[in-house]
């Protein structure tokens, strides 16, 4: 119910759109057929069903002429128009592309235009701005929401010449079969709406709005709905025929594709910069052109919105992907550049001047194909075209999927077909493709072909796999042809892909035969046949067959040939479709049979078995009424079905599902019929009741049949006894009371049955009664029978005699059109809608009308006293105007009859006046792009009264969530032009509506979805600033728009005087300084704006100026480059200006302190030397130009020149010895050197850096040991290091920087030396190692172990540096050596010396401290024997590195008393042991030895027990076995121990999901239980209590299981009465319900059980003498349940209270616990009762 309330709650909103919209699209479709189609050829739409009286009307007007022809169209576009008009290029947002850019007035007028009307929300089709504006917007015919297809009878097709069959039966001549679907050209009604309806069930509501606007279309190509039962595949859903509603065949015009946008990809912002371009809207024309920087990495290409007109240059592609080239001028051929493209999945190419795709070449990966917009549309059936050419791996055409019919059509065409295309073959219907392609062929071949000789046939036997497959090449010789050459053919067979492309030869296939291998399964065949004559080969022609079959598909066409009349071809591609799946598949589906009331109805489905055994399918049938889903129908599981009354007004849908005898079940599909109409009324069986006795009442009754029954009439009449006649005495009623003038007469009854529609045929019964005055008052009396309804009889009445005469025909009669219960529906109040409503009685309703009016008096006094407010209309809806507010609201309806009969008008005023309403906004939106420089405009709907000044403010936010600040210069302007400060910025725009009386309303705010972006950067001028002459710094003057500007991008070019322009290199600042190399050129600069985030705009150059002149040669700057001291070199920086330089010349001089000068030279730098030292150095420049122009000399004197400083260069000390003299090499720089200062030092460490410049107080060790420039080192110095300290002295005395250096080495001593190296014994496992040295002091001596194995091997011994070592693991069956390495304390190692071997080492032996036993002595446990290690920490690491094993042996005592024994145990010899059941009273004795890996054991040790115990009876591993559904048996098992088991106790028990309580199931106690339909839904619990034999009860345990669930066909059945709602059972109830008598047949009665969503009934059924009654009514509240009786599967109870139960039986158990399942889910579904109450469980 809240389904179909929705429903039509929608549909009265889109009432108005689809009328206007069905109104426009009729008008477009019409002048777009009158452009595009050929006079002659126009199919004329098929009219039947409902609508068939509409539909002849618009043919009428319309007057379409009909034709068999069908209209031919090419690949090429051969057909089209030459003299059709070019339509404008577009962008892919819908405006026309133009060289600037598009101002804000274009845009708002392009959005118009799509839209047709301003935005308002009664359009739900056009979405506000809130919504986001990218690149593309949606297209208005996208995606339609209501799909509805109208599917086509296909007829058998014949065998193409192409495909032949060796294994066909040759009776079977198919080529008879030539009746071919012709192509219709469909309406493009373009219906758009932004709620998109899902299609997964037959909603009424999509087809009521196409029923509505296919009524009310003009043009001549509307198709309607076929009558006959349509095939459709998948779930009820109401699939589309793609193609009924795009219109993807219409010729697009230029004023159709300017108003309608298309929806284009979106750019992939997940995939990185690398693999992705987007270069939309860029003004691109050619792909080779520059900055493009197409890579073969990129996958994501986009480039529409651009000026390309050729591919060369996408062959580098060869990775992408996506390829976006919408909105381009491409104009056709020229795709094959698109063939390095492999792995292309997406092409899109919307929007050009695309004529032909002959050109496109194969692409192996290609799945999405767009070419709308294109002068190709004009062509039919283009999308069977694209899949011919594209191949199977095509999924989508023009953003839909693939048409199952345009799918079906290109499985129709030879497999050469797509060849043929790509040559220039011309489009035709699939039954002339194979004659039309063979002679387009041949024609290519005729010049090639042997002279005399004429091919008749080129084809290929269909390929099986394993099978023959022969090719037939037949040649005609010439008869006139006198020649005895023989022809002679050469065969050679190739092998393709899943497309016919990529042919590779197959070896040795080189003749007529080939068989097709396993891997050739799928692929085609192509066979080259190359004539010869007289041994002159002539060119190859060749054949093409379909893809190879498996073996079974033979089988499966023989199967099939015999109950269908399908072509062979369409066999193979039915049977290619499904072949070895197993899965049956329905071909074709359809219902026969007269949609009458009462009449039965058959469905006939057609199924492919697939490998499968034919069996029985599935049948059902559902009832899908108007505005409503299908409901399952109850019952109707057969082919067959007879129509009730309740399918009036219905569609039925059978739903068949084809199941194999293996159980493979295939897909579902259905066919619906159309309505059901009602039979005419009729009655049968009338009678009268009741006792002829005068003052008792008779009724008169009869089975009515017809539909709905309306007021039928009833009449009475009494015979006069004078004439005969009978004479009417009471009308209206079908009771009569027998009055004092009714004795002796008889009564007629008269039934006049009447339905719903108004329609009536009089039927009578006649009934002679006599009443007698005798005591008895008993009556004699006869009952005529008459029934007319084609022939009526008459009755002539004679005694007990009846005779039976013909008299005139009687018709239906049809009531006039009559209205009652006429209402107003809806709020009386301003702008609000209201809905007449009415019952109009006389026959079927037809287009009534209804007028608006308004008054001011409440009472009706006339049509003349009230004011129109509106037109006669047939929409029952009106929505109050402002005009009305005050005044009363009046209706006039006036019926109509579908034969334009009109009834009386009808009046109905409202109760109350038009209120206003406060005043309010009913939308508000903001459109326009959110941009600097865009022009936003608010919009708004008021209502409420007369709208006075409302107030408009605009404001910007930082962030959406903040109050924003006001834009005081926009305010009260509906348009706000965004300024720069509103760049990254939310805006509003808040509106408080006012009414004219200055009553304010509650202010509405819009807020923009999306921050404000900066405009595009640009330049508003750009000009040169300075004037044309060499040596002029130019300047850039410019204005910037668009964001806060960047780092602009500037160039500087020259310009010749050809006008040949260069970019000066290095020049990319606003300024820039003219060089002579400009001369003689003109200058402009171009600037490419740049954004602060790096958005570059379009470059902007500026006017050149020039061209540019010489200056005179001038010497701008001249200065000294170097340091001006002895040593230095002096070189000099000049500045020229002045034309192109010369040769300019320059002079070097010293000037003397007196003034002399001396010339130096002309060099390019002069070193200075001593004797440059206290004079001065002077530089003369003289410039000259290269045409021989000297300028002005010009000079630069010098500082006087500085003397150097004395400085030590080098000073390095030798290595040293002891008693060896020292001479250190040292080097003086700085004038004459003097006697210089020299110290020598000794100390332990070596000093570096400013330590070693301090080396006097550097340290306390700092000795000195010499003050001249030699030094011999003595004893003490052996191992220190030796440094000198000079002080360079110039001659004059001064003193420079000190130097020091100091040795690389120590001074070093004698070798070192070693002896009497040996080992000593510390204590256990420690040894130490010693020797005695010499030779100078020791340092860090080395030390090192080896280990000297059995087999002498001496090995070292890593880490072991030391005097002592410990011995490790790895020692152990080892001897032990100690080396000794001297080291003295320079480092420098003498020799390495070994000391004699140690005794063998060998570890402690394992010992056990104590051996204990873990675990209790009692039956049934674990004991453990655990050895117990001493803590010393040997004994721990012996234990754990040397135990070899410990070896156990268990004893069990076998004498008691002083002398006790113990037997040995020989399978126990681990270190547990289990205690069994005989070792009850016995002591247990384990002794363990331990091995350790060199062989040597220990002590043994030994535990004993006490003597064992009896255990605890206790069960482990209990679980519940069985497999989870309310029918099955549950049995406990767990293992016992614990003594021997007594009688353990079992008790079952249930458990609701979620909550701890358990519920007793009384009388469960067994290993067994059967769960029943109680248990659903709860857990089952068992809970075990161990009992031992003396009594001793163990701990209880319990298992669970998981909840249990209803038998799956139970679920499926009760599922479907839950959702009907209201079921009926037929049960037995038990007459007698004494406990003592068994229940038999005898004792039982039939009742009918009633159970819907409220309450349950017990109905006994009425009789020839009773009427039904209920003997049981109550509803689901508590203490309502239904119990179950576990002794008798077929009982159950149902108890409403403690004075109402009633006991039940039923036949099965299965059909009892449905009853049981469907009372509980309806009362917890729809009552919320508990489950615990309807098991009537105390929780």
């Amino acid at each position: 119910m809240e389904g179909s309330s929705v429903n039509s709650s929608e549909d009265r909103v889109k009432k108005p759109q689809i009328s206007e919209m069905s109104k426009r699209s009729s008008v477009s479709s019409a002048e777009s057929v009158k452009r595009t189609a050929k006079p002659g050829v126009m199919p004329v739409a098929r009219v039947s069903g409902p609508d068939a009286l509409s539909r002849k009307r618009v043919e009428g007007k319309n007057g379409t002429v009909s034709s068999p022809n069908v209209v031919k169209s090419t690949v090429m576009g051969s057909s089209l128009s030459s003299n059709a008009a070019p339509s404008k290029r577009r962008n892919s947002t819908g405006g026309l592309a133009e060289k600037q850019s598009v101002s804000v007035t274009k845009r708002q007028d392009s959005a118009t235009s799509v839209t047709g009307k301003r935005i308002t929300p009664s359009d739900p089709s056009k979405r506000p701005v809130l919504e986001n504006r990218r690149t593309s917007l949606p297209s208005v015919a996208s995606k339609p929401s209501s799909r509805v297809s109208t599917s086509e009878t296909k007829k058998p097709s014949p065998v193409p010449s192409g495909i032949r069959s060796s294994r066909m039966s040759p009776k079977s001549d198919m080529s008879q079969q030539d009746s071919v679907k012709k192509p219709s050209v469909k309406s493009s009604l373009s219906v758009s709406s932004t709620r998109r309806t899902p299609s997964s069930s037959l909603d009424s509501s999509s087809s009521s709005n196409l029923k509505k606007t296919v009524s009310k279309v003009s043009s001549p190509l509307a198709r309607s709905p076929s009558v006959t039962s349509r095939l459709k595949s998948g779930s009820l859903s109401l699939s589309v025929d793609r193609g009924s509603l795009s219109g993807r065949r219409k010729a697009p015009t230029s004023e159709s594709r300017d108003s309608r946008f298309i929806m284009l990809p979106q750019v992939e912002v997940k995939a990185s910069d690398d693999v992705r371009l987007d270069l939309r809207g860029h003004r691109v024309r050619s792909l080779n052109a520059s900055g493009l920087n197409l890579s073969p990495n990129l996958e994501f290409v986009y480039l529409r919105d651009n000026l390309l007109s050729s591919l060369e240059g996408i062959e580098i592609l060869k990775r992408v992907k996506v390829l976006d080239l919408s909105f381009n001028d491409f104009k056709g051929p020229g795709f094959e550049p698109l063939e390095n493209c492999k792995a292309l999945q997406q092409l899109y190419l919307a929007g050009n001047q695309i004529t032909s795709l002959t050109s496109l070449p194969q692409l192996p990966n290609l799945e999405h194909l767009r070419v709308e917009e294109n002068p190709i549309l004009e062509m039919s059936h283009l999308e069977a075209t694209s899949i011919l050419l594209v191949g199977p791996t095509l999924k989508k055409f023009n953003d839909r999927d693939l048409s199952r019919e345009e799918v079906e059509l290109a499985k129709r065409y030879p497999a050469h077909t797509a060849l043929c295309i790509r040559d220039g073959w011309e489009f035709c219907r699939p039954e002339l493709a194979a004659d039309s392609t063979f002679r387009f062929l041949v024609e290519q071949w005729k010049d090639h072909l042997p002279p005399g000789y004429v091919l008749k046939e080129a084809s290929i036997d269909q390929p099986f796999e394993e099978d023959a497959c022969r090719c037939h090449f037949v040649f005609v010789k010439d008869r006139t042809l006198s020649s005895d050459s023989e022809l002679v053919l050469k065969y050679q067979w190739f092998v393709g892909e899943k497309t016919p492309t990529n042919f590779l030869a197959i070896a040795d296939a080189v003749g007529e035969v080939y068989w097709p291998k396993h891997e050739n399964i799928d692929k085609f065949l192509k066979v080259e046949c190359t004539p010869i004559v007289r041994e002159t080969e002539y060119p190859s022609i060749f054949a093409v067959s379909s893809p190879v079959a498996p073996e079974q598909v033979y089988r499966k066409i023989c199967y099939m040939m015999c109950p269908t009349d399908l072509t062979f071809y369409q066999l193979i591609l039915t049977v290619l479709s499904c072949t070895g799946t197993g899965y049956p598949k329905v071909l074709n589906m359809d219902v026969r049979g007269e949609l009458v009331e009462g009449n039965v109805i058959k469905g006939y489905p057609e199924i492919a078995w697939c490998g499968g055994t034919p069996g029985k399918g599935v049948a059902s049938w559902l009832r899908r009424r108007w505005n409503s889903s299908p409901v399952v129908i109850v019952g109707a599981e057969d082919e067959e079905y007879q129509l009730t009354i309740v399918d009036i007004d219905s569609s039925l849908v059978f739903m068949y599902t084809p199941v194999t005898e293996e159980g493979a079940k295939g897909e579902p599909q259905y066919a619906m019929t159309d309505f059901v109409k009602a039979a005419p009324p009729s009655v049968n069986n009338v009678r009268i009741l009741g006792d002829a006795v005068e003052g008792n009442t008779i009724k008169g009754v009869g089975e009515y049949f017809g539909g709905r029954e309306g007021p039928s009439k009833f009449e009475w009449l009494r015979e006069n006894k004078e004439t005969g006649d009978f004479i009417v005495v009471s009308t209206g009623t079908a009771e009569y009371t027998l009055t004092k003038e009714d004795v002796g007469r008889r009564l007629a009854f008269v039934y006049i049955p009447i339905n719903f529609e108004g329609l009536f045929i009089p039927f009578q019964a006649g009934r002679g009664i006599c009443i007698n005055s005798d005591s008895e008052s008993k009556a004699r009396f006869w009952l005529l029978l008459q029934i007319s309804f084609v022939i009526p009889i008459c009755y002539d009445y004679s005694d007990s005699l009846c005779t039976f005469s013909c008299c005139s025909d009687f018709g239906l009669y049809p009531a006039p059109p009559k209205v009652s219960n006429l209402k107003i529906i809806g709020d009386i109040k301003e702008g609000n809608k209201v809905t007449i409503t009415a019952i109009v009685t006389g026959g079927t309703e037809g287009s009534s009308r209804v007028q608006w009016f308004k008054t001011s008096s409440l009472k009706f006094e006339g049509e003349n006293s009230l004011e129109a407010v509106s037109t006669s209309k047939i929409a029952k809806a009106f929505r109050i105007p402002l005009g009305a507010v005050g005044y009363y609201i009046v209706a006039k309806f006036t019926p109509m009859a579908p034969d334009g009969e009109s009834g009386n008008p009808a009046y109905v005023i409202s109760e109350r006046a038009v209120e206003t309403l406060p005043p309010s906004l009913n939308f508000l939106t903001v459109t326009g792009d959110y941009s600097e420089g865009e022009m936003l405009t608010a919009s708004y709907g008021y209502i409420g009264g007369h709208e006075g000044k409302s107030m408009y403010n605009w404001y910007l936010h930082e962030a959406e969530t903040d109050l924003g600040a006001l834009v005081p210069d926009v305010s009260g302007l509906l348009q706000y032009r965004i300024t720069k400060d509103a760049i990254g910025k939310f805006v509003s725009f808040k509106c408080t509506p006012m009414r004219d009386d200055g009553v304010v309303g509650e202010p509405r705010t819009c807020l923009g979805q999306e921050r404000v972006r900066p405009g595009s950067p640009r330049l508003l001028y750009l000009q040169i600033l300075g004037n044309a002459v060499e040596g002029t710094t130019l300047h850039v003057d410019k204005k910037y728009w668009g964001g806060e500007e960047g780092d602009s991008v500037f160039r500087w070019f020259l310009i010749s005087s050809d006008g040949t322009q260069s970019e000066i290199k290095g020049a990319t600042t606003a300024s820039y300084m003219l060089s002579c190399d400009d001369i003689g050129f003109s200058i402009s600069v171009s600037c490419e704006p740049v954004r602060s985030d790096w958005a570059r705009g379009p470059t902007v150059l500026s006017e050149q100026i020039g061209p540019i002149i010489p200056g005179p040669p001038t010497c701008q700057s001249l200065e000294f480059l170097g340091s001006m001291m002895e040593g230095q070199r002096l070189s000099f920086i000049v500045t020229y200006s002045g034309g192109e330089r010369g040769n300019c010349s320059h002079e070097w001089f010293r000037v003397k302190s007196n003034g002399a000068k001396d010339k130096l030279g002309v060099d390019e730098f002069l070193d200075l030397t001593l004797e440059d030292v206290d004079g001065r150095i002077e530089l003369v420049y003289t410039p000259m130009r290269k045409d021989g122009l000297s300028g002005s000399p010009k000079s630069v004197v010098s500082n006087v020149i500085a003397p150097a400083d004395p400085m030590g260069v080098e000073l390095i000390i030798p290595d040293c010895c002891e008693d060896k003299e020292v001479f250190p090499q040292k080097s003086y720089y700085g004038g004459q050197e003097g006697e210089g200062e020299y110290t020598w030092y000794r100390m332990k460490n070596k000093l570096h850096g400013s330590d070693l410049m301090n080396i006097s107080n550097a340290c306390e060790d700092v000795l000195i040991r010499g003050t001249t420039l030699t030094y011999i080192p003595l004893l003490e110095d052996v191992g220190a290091y030796l440094a000198l300290y000079w002080v360079p002295t110039r001659a004059d005395g001064k003193h420079g920087e000190p130097l020091v250096s100091i040795s690389n080495y120590p001074v070093t001593a004698a070798l070192p030396v070693v002896s009497n190296v040996h080992i000593k014994e510390l204590s256990s496992g420690i040894y130490s190692g010693e020797g005695e040295y010499y030779g100078g002091y020791e340092g860090s001596s080395l030390f090192s172990w080896y280990r000297e194995t059995t087999e002498g091997t001496i090995v070292l011994i890593n880490g072991a540096n030391s005097t002592t070592y410990e011995v490790m693991d790895s020692d152990y069956n080892c001897r032990l050596l100690f080396g000794y390495t001297p080291v003295r304390s320079d480092s420098v190692v003498g020799e390495l010396k070994l000391s004699e071997p140690s005794v063998i080492i060998l570890p402690e032996l394992p010992e056990v401290q104590m051996l204990s036993l873990t675990g209790k002595a009692v039956e049934g446990e674990i004991l453990k024997a655990v050895e117990v290690i001493p803590k010393s920490e040997i004994q721990q690491h012996v234990w754990d590195k040397y135990k070899k094993h410990v070896k156990y042996q268990w004893f069990c005592l076998s004498e008691m008393g002083e002398n006790r024994s113990f037997e040995s145990l020989p399978s126990q010899r681990s270190c547990s042991y289990k205690v069994r059941l005989e070792d009850i009273g016995r002591c247990l004795r384990c002794e363990c030895i331990v091995t350790d890996v060199f062989g040597r054991s220990s002590e043994p040790a030994s535990a004993e027990t006490d003597p064992i115990l009896p255990g605890i009876p206790k069960i482990d591993k209990l679980e519940i076995e069985g497999r989870g559904f309310h029918t099955n048996l549950y049995a406990v098992r767990g293992i016992y121990s614990g003594g021997k088991e007594g009688k353990s106790r079992i008790q079952w028990l249930r458990s609701m999901v979620g909550s701890p309580d358990l519920i007793s199931i009384p009388g469960e106690m067994g290993r067994m239980y059967e769960a029943n339909v109680d248990d659903v839904g709860y857990r089952l619990v068992a809970i075990y209590t161990p009992v031992r034999e003396d009594g001793v009860e163990g701990r209880p345990v319990s298992a669970s299981t998981e909840p249990i669930a209803v038998e799956p066909d139970i679920v499926k059945e009760v599922k479907q009465k839950l959702d009907l709602g209201s079921v009926k059972f037929e049960v037995l109830c038990d007459k007698d319900r004494s406990p003592k008598k068994v229940p038999g047949v005898g004792s039982l009665e039939r009742r009918i059980l009633e159970v819907n969503r409220k309450r349950v009934k017990v109905v006994k059924p009425g009789s020839k003498t009773s009427f039904p009654t209920a003997e049981i009514r109550g509803s689901y509240a508590p203490p309502f349940h239904v119990e179950l009786f576990r002794n008798d599967q077929h009982r159950l109870r149902i108890v409403v209270d403690s004075e109402n139960e009633v006991d039940l039986m039923v036949q099965t158990r299965h059909m009892r616990d449905v009853i049981v399942l469907v009372i509980r889910g309806l009362a917890q579904r729809f009552n919320s009762t508990s489950l615990n109450s309807l098991l009537k469980i105390e929780t």
